[in-house]
């Protein structure tokens, strides 16, 4: 099992959409993230800054293989098409880069 973390902005005119759409989920979107071997997902927020945190525990053993199936699903990408608009990439992003992973600097059992 592998955890990840990834952080990114999220707009101020943007952000109780972005919450009424995570309070409600397709069950594609969700049933392609299980498929991918994702568990233990979840997205914070913090305010007054604006940021979205991601975590989540990856439980294959092709990461890349199944974040592409993730990215070529069409459900997947009807959400992102209403989600992306309400978030706002770090500057420091790379090109097509939209949420930033983070390094792990410390875990506890």
């Amino acid at each position: 099992m592998q955890r990840m973390g990834t952080v990114i902005g999220v707009r101020p005119e943007k952000l109780e959409e972005y919450k009424r759409l995570h309070a409600d989920v397709w069950p594609d979107v969700l049933s392609r993230i299980a498929k991918s071997n994702i568990k233990n997902f979840s997205i914070y927020l913090r305010q007054p800054e604006n940021l979205l945190f991601a975590y989540w525990e990856y439980h294959g053993d092709d990461y890349a293989a199944d974040s592409a199936a993730i990215a070529a699903d069409p459900r997947t990408q009807e959400w992102w098409k209403l989600t992306d608009p309400c978030q706002k990439p770090f500057d420091s992003c790379e090109e097509g880069e939209n949420w930033t992973t983070m390094e792990e600097v410390f875990h506890v059992d």
